[in-house]
């Protein structure tokens, strides 16, 4: 993949040419707003809002549900429990256990906030490149080693996958058929080792042709992103909304 590639946003939507630095920290800001209010109108509106972004930057229904649909089985598990687990005035009994209706209300209150922040999680920093992320987090001012650590993981991420993949190809060309038995758990166990064996042999690599082109521990940010008075005035715009989110909350 060309350097080019890397550096370029992901996505389609206005959000996309927006500088990422912009997209971290309103994210950041947006998920310590939402976690701190406490009254549903301005939870809701919480949802609406990140919502909206969330289809703004090109995001279709379906891929979201399916993004969330982790994240909303935990939800409908707490749905279920917390209200058994919390003291008030008892909503259902079920045997000599009663559900709270202020358990009910605490629940939803976590549910609306859980997806307030995935979903502007998602719209804004989930459609950004990992190259892309980790030199906005350097001009952040995040320290280099962490950046460098980082980028490190997730490229041998992507090559381990790849050779996850090489050699499952190999076992299937051997005949390879799955079953619960001895041999297929010897066999994945084998796959697992050789997963381990090379993923060394390939970090080894990657250091040495680090070493040959001059690597001295040093993060060169190759992104071209300037900060434009567009992102100024979404910048302010987003501080307003987030100041009426706060004052909603406050007022109901």
């Amino acid at each position: 993949m060309s350097q080019t590639a890397l550096l370029s946003p992901r996505g389609s939507g206005w959000i996309t040419v927006r500088d990422p630095r912009l997209r971290i920290v309103a994210a950041l800001l947006f998920a310590l707003v939402a976690v701190s209010l406490r009254h549903p109108p301005a939870l809701l509106a919480a949802v609406l809002f990140a919502a909206a972004l969330a289809a703004s930057a090109g995001m279709r229904a379906p891929d979201l549900l399916r993004q969330l649909l982790a994240l909303e089985g935990f939800m409908l598990i707490l749905l279920i429990t917390l209200p058994f687990t919390v003291p008030g005035s008892p909503l259902i009994a079920v045997g000599p256990l009663a559900a709270s209706q202020e358990g009910l209300a605490l629940a939803v209150k976590i549910l609306l906030r859980a997806n307030a922040v995935v979903l502007v999680l998602l719209a804004l920093v989930g459609s950004l490149e990992p190259v892309v992320f980790g030199h906005a987090l350097a001009r952040l001012g995040v320290p280099e080693k962490l950046v460098h650590l980082l980028l490190m993981t997730i490229r041998q991420i992507h090559l381990l996958h790849q050779e996850f993949i090489r050699l499952r190809q190999a076992m299937r060309a051997r005949a390879f058929v799955p079953h619960s038995d001895r041999h297929t758990w010897n066999s994945y166990g084998w796959l697992m080792g050789m997963l381990l064996v090379r993923s060394l042999a390939r970090a080894q690599r990657l250091l040495a042709a680090m070493r040959c082109r001059g690597f001295q521990g040093r993060l060169y940010l190759l992104d071209s992103t300037h900060w434009r008075p567009a992102d100024t005035a979404l910048a302010l715009g987003f501080a307003l909304f987030l100041g009426g989110l706060t004052t909603l909350d406050r007022l109901t």
